[in-house]
């Protein structure tokens, strides 16, 4: 059965009442942050709660992780040793730069899965490094970070950061990992949010990650697949297997011929659909 990582939620872990909410909210995911979303003066009681958090068992099926701060500030040494600790699905490093940040980050984590952030030129010119790196799992898409230090304009449909959402996606789908969207801002705007979703999806991400649970139902929506999708999936995967019985090198579906990458993409349908049964 295949992880499904449609909604990766921001819970900043020095909020005591967020984490005890997020336990309810039907999220695939959580990124227990210690970083961006945390004051430094309560950077340290933020990491204790993101291990307790972790270690806690409350949160259902839920993918839990802890996203550090650098190593170049004075906690993400400390960061980084807790969540070796704790055991998290995996550690979210900031601003990764190459594999040899992430060799860093290991030296410490050791075996602990990790999610790469893909938030700076550097990355994107080191991405097949960076996706090829043996403990990397998944690739997580730092956007506003990215529009930052591009300098580029962040408008609606993202056309100055399409070429670079290209690029982390190749670099993923290369690797055979899994890379997720990053965030959309304004949390009262939903029918944006979701227009947002919808060409995250169509581009090939894997799902989104979220600043509010407003954003949760949208995204879990957008990137699980219809009912008229697995019905033609299964379709599609049963008439393969029947051509190949009868000893049949054509196969139609609905009147147009499909292909070894059509079952292929379906068999993912199915798998997805699966997941998301096992999730609940």
């Amino acid at each position: 059965m295949s992880t499904v990582l449609r909604s990766v939620l921001y819970m900043p872990s020095s909020n005591e009442r967020a984490l005890e909410k997020a336990k309810s909210i039907p999220c695939d995911a959580i990124i227990f942050d210690l970083e961006d979303a945390v004051a430094p003066d309560a950077k340290e009681q933020a990491r204790a709660n993101a291990v307790a958090a972790v270690t806690s068992g409350e949160y259902g099926g839920k993918v839990l992780t802890i996203r550090a701060n650098g190593l170049d500030t004075p906690w993400g040494a400390e960061d980084l040793a807790a969540a070796a600790t704790a055991r998290p699905d995996a550690v979210v490093v900031p601003k990764v730069s190459g594999a040899a940040h992430l060799a860093q980050v290991a030296a410490v984590t050791g075996d602990l899965p990790i999610w790469a952030m893909v938030e700076t030129p550097a990355a994107l010119f080191a991405i097949r490094e960076i996706a090829g790196f043996p403990q990397v799992s998944v690739l997580v898409m730092g956007t506003n970070d990215l529009v930052k230090e591009l300098r580029a304009a962040m408008v609606p449909g993202r056309a100055p950061l399409l070429p670079h959402l290209a690029v982390a996606l190749a670099g993923a789908r290369e690797a055979g990992k899994a890379i997720v969207d990053g965030v959309f801002n304004d949390v009262k705007d939903l029918d944006s949010f979701r227009a947002e979703c919808e060409q995250g999806q169509q581009l090939g991400f894997d799902g989104k990650t979220l600043i509010h649970p407003a954003q949760v139902e949208g995204a879990n929506e957008v990137w699980a697949p219809s009912a008229d999708e697995v019905e033609h999936a299964q379709r599609v995967v049963a008439a393969f297997a029947e051509a190949e019985a009868a000893g049949r090198g054509v196969v139609v579906v609905d009147g147009r011929m499909v292909e070894n990458l059509h079952r292929d993409i379906a068999k993912r349908v199915l798998a997805t659909a699966e997941a998301i049964a096992a999730r609940g």
